[in-house]
């Protein structure tokens, strides 16, 4: 098997993982949103842990690099908990193709911060997602755009820690940012779950557990997948966590994504895939270095 191959069945891997995560998240029921994130974090910080004293690593890294990995922790936190209350209150696949905006924040934080050139295409590419996800979106002047403006902040705040993440570069090893993102994630929200904790049954403690566990392989999955292979090359099998989030609504809560929301898929992901052709054919593309989710 080609090494192509692999990062493209681990980025499949990566994608099925996260899926499950968001399902395993949904069907936990009214749990609150901070103790759900809190659980899928503590799990991460857990598994990662061990990895990070089987490579006898740093737990929170260089001294040099604490200012980038506050910031993307921060940044990182509040995404998640944003994307988990979109999960919470919309379609599965909705809630999941409104958070893969986050690459394209992404080109546009890294032109801004970090100075990067954004080219015509991107930049067209940019404006093409943005008209998709007002399809999914459906503005209204009502409380039931809430949901959607949480998950389209949830990718800006992606971008923003997938940017920090880029001028992070690679001064600390993958298992090391997680860890330091899953911790601070837990510290920082335990105290506001002390005070609002709502007890759970057996299963939907199971569930929450499940979704830590299937949120660490989809963030190691996509980590190991960019080792065999250029994001150029494989970075848009990512979005068949769009595809499996779908699937998996349908089977386990009957979710079916209405025409409108359809539309805005096939239009992001147009815009995705005319991005992947370009980079493919030499130019790089800043964004898809949001592999680390």
């Amino acid at each position: 098997m080609t090494n192509r191959n692999k990062g493209i069945l681990l980025l499949l891997a990566s994608a099925l993982g996260f899926s499950l995560m968001t399902a395993f998240v949904k069907l936990s029921g009214d749990v609150p949103t901070m103790q759900k994130t809190i659980f899928r974090n503590g799990v991460s910080m857990i598994i990662s842990f061990f990895f990070v004293i089987h490579f006898k690593e740093r737990l929170f890294g260089k001294r040099e690099n604490q200012k980038l990995l506050l910031l993307r922790s921060a940044l990182g936190a509040l995404g998640i908990v944003l994307f988990f209350y979109a999960i919470d209150h919309l379609v599965l696949a909705d809630a999941d193709m409104l958070n893969k905006m986050s690459p394209f924040f992404t080109i546009v934080f890294a032109a801004l911060f970090l100075k990067e050139h954004v080219k015509p295409f991107q930049l067209y590419s940019i404006l093409i997602a943005f008209l998709g996800t007002l399809f999914i979106i459906k503005p209204s002047f009502s409380l039931d755009v809430v949901p959607y403006a949480a998950g389209i902040l949830s990718a800006v705040f992606a971008g923003g820690a997938y940017t920090v993440l880029r001028a992070l570069g690679g001064r600390e090893q993958f298992y090391t940012v997680v860890f330091y993102f899953s911790t601070f994630t837990t510290v920082v929200l335990l105290p506001f779950v002390l005070l609002t904790y709502q007890a759970m049954s057996l299963q939907q403690t199971v569930y929450l557990l499940l979704a830590g566990v299937f949120a660490t392989v989809g963030q190691f999955g996509i980590t190991l997948a960019y080792k065999f292979a250029p994001a150029k090359e494989i970075s848009v099998f990512n979005y068949f966590t769009v595809v499996f989030s779908a699937i998996l609504g349908f089977v386990l809560l009957g979710q079916i994504p209405d025409v409108y929301s359809i539309i805005g898929y096939i239009i992001i992901f147009g815009a995705s895939f005319y991005m992947f052709l370009r980079n493919r054919g030499g130019e790089e593309v800043p964004a898809e270095l949001a592999r680390k989710k």
